[in-house]
């Protein structure tokens, strides 16, 4: 059975920064954003910026891995057997339907546009509600959501993509 790359998750996890350093400049979205947040320029600047970055990649880093679950469809089959001794055993029943399968079916759906679509479907359907309920409960006006929920939407879109077609 193919295995996952892993290693992918890493570079991945550095996307919501980098989109995150254009989206929230004051050029694009940064006024914006701090405006309808109501923070000031030097508040948005303070802060362990070490910390927050930091804790942004791991966030981020997690992320990664529900998408790369998501939009990659043959993890399904090895979560049905994961933990069992059969599947490293090359002559089990189980690893051979395993192998079998994946021969015939694993690169069904293992497309860029495919990935992009599960990531897109992740920031609406989780993203979107999500943040939604924190704005009515913080009363935050929802031009504040959709600053929010268009910035994970393009990033989860590309890491959904990047995800689906190399993962």
């Amino acid at each position: 059975m193919a295995q996952p790359n892993w290693w992918l998750l890493f570079p991945v996890a550095l996307i919501p920064l980098v989109i995150g350093f254009i989206w929230y400049n004051p050029k694009v979205f940064g006024h914006t954003w701090m405006r309808t947040a109501e923070i000031d320029e030097e508040r948005a600047q303070s802060g362990n910026m070490i910390k927050i970055f930091g804790l942004t990649y791991l966030f981020s880093l997690l992320a990664a891995y529900m998408i790369a679950i998501g939009s990659v469809h043959q993890s399904g089959i090895a979560m049905l057997f994961l933990g069992d001794p059969a599947l490293d055993d090359p002559n089990s029943a189980i690893s051979t339907f395993v192998n079998e399968f994946m021969t015939t079916y694993g690169d069904r759906h293992r497309s860029f546009f495919h990935g992009m679509i599960h990531g897109i479907e992740t920031a609406v359907f989780y993203g979107l509600a999500l943040i939604g309920i924190n704005c009515l409960f913080e009363r935050r006006p929802f031009k504040y959501a959709f600053i929010h929920i268009g910035y994970w939407i393009i990033c989860f879109a590309i890491m959904g993509g990047l995800l689906c077609q190399f993962f």
